[in-house]
């Protein structure tokens, strides 16, 4: 087997309530973007890929492929991590989407879904959190009683902004559902250590599962330092990128709980490094969601999956999505997904609806 074409589409997707208007400290926003990456193997098997949009720094534009093209023609897709590890990407991003698309395409040739070629399964459902953008007191409580009664056991809320807005958001959440709901918040790297140490201190008595990278992606020191003087649990993400970063956090106890993406770590294969890595230290791990479609959120299921060491509720806003690019949309039943049984991700994208959503001129 070997790619014979490859195409990438800049899509946005709009979304509805409870997930839109979905704000973070960065932005507010109602609709998801996505590159989507198409491989296709002389044969005539296509596999797909996804990454999110670059919100901080320049914007992917839809045109990926006609760099990818040269690079990838003849490769023989099937040897995933050998042909990824000699390529050379101009943005991870991208790197994480093309290697998605070869894991879709190498699971197809075998006849097997993805999970069994990372080594599962481990799981044939994956538990799901429900997440929400930074609400209100009073908001924030009428979220929360709809997430209890779709089924989901977790909840993620966006913070960051100030401490006492957050602290607000989760008296909204106890004062309404009580400990029905585990929850977290992410500030996004939004506060010094001063005031991360604050804040922690003040949410013990709210019994959050953790909190989830407060301070800037460098602040390995810090993190451990704190962690050490509260029992809110700490959790990391923008810092969870490079082996030697990982090594570097569990190295120092920085963190209860590591949440790695295929988009920062660089694919499906080094997300899956990150979690036995960290498994070895005893440090669970969940698979972050950057608002992900159909293609990214499949890649989710495989990996918990295929995975043990993703034991807790894994982030998820698909349900948030007006319309998936996928024939068949991935249901969710009871705060749970089905982990695809079907060779590769499991999905059969819809040309018409990537068409429909497409931003941007064709690459």
């Amino acid at each position: 087997m070997k790619i014979s074409r490859v195409d990438s589409f800049l899509v946005e997707v709009p979304q509805k309530a409870p997930i839109a208007p979905y704000h973070s400290r960065y932005r507010g926003q109602s609709v998801t973007r996505s590159i989507l990456i198409r491989l296709e193997a002389d044969d005539g098997t296509e596999g797909w890929g996804e990454a999110p949009q670059v919100y901080l720094g320049d914007p992917l534009t839809g045109r990926e492929a006609e760099a990818l093209r040269p690079t990838l023609a003849g490769v023989d897709p099937t040897d995933v991590v050998a042909a990824c590890d000699g390529l050379t990407f101009e943005h991870i991003y991208i790197q994480s989407a093309v290697e998605m698309a070869m894991w879709d395409l190498a699971g197809k040739a075998r006849g097997v879904p993805l999970y069994r070629l990372l080594g599962g399964p481990c799981r044939s459902e994956v538990e799901l959190a429900a997440c929400m953008g930074i609400q209100s007191h009073d908001r924030a409580g009428e979220i929360a009683r709809l997430y209890v009664e779709m089924g989901f056991s977790t909840l993620k809320a966006k913070a960051g902004r100030d401490p006492e807005e957050d602290l607000a958001m989760v008296r909204g959440v106890r004062d309404a559902v009580g400990d029905r709901l585990e929850l977290r918040i992410d500030p996004n790297t939004g506060y010094s250590p001063e005031a991360c140490e604050q804040l922690a201190k003040d949410l013990e008595p709210y019994r959050l599962q953790y909190l989830e990278q407060p301070m800037g992606e460098d602040l390995i020191d810090e993190s451990a330092r704190i962690r050490g003087l509260t029992s809110t649990p700490l959790a990391l993400n923008e810092s969870v990128t490079t082996p030697e970063r990982v090594r570097e956090i569990l190295d120092k106890e920085a963190a209860d709980v590591l949440l790695p993406d295929t988009y920062q770590c660089g694919g499906v294969w080094a997300t899956k490094r990150v979690a036995e890595v960290a498994a070895s230290a005893g440090v669970p791990c969940v698979v972050h969601c950057a608002h992900d479609l159909g293609p990214k959120t499949a890649a989710m299921l495989h990996l918990a999956a295929g995975t043990p060491n993703f034991p807790l509720a894994n982030d998820c806003t698909y349900y948030g999505l007006v319309e998936d690019v996928l024939v068949r949309p991935l249901e969710i039943r009871a705060g749970r997904m089905a982990v695809p049984q079907a060779p590769g991700l499991g999905i059969e994208v819809d040309p018409e609806k990537v068409r429909k959503y497409r931003v941007g001129p064709p690459a």
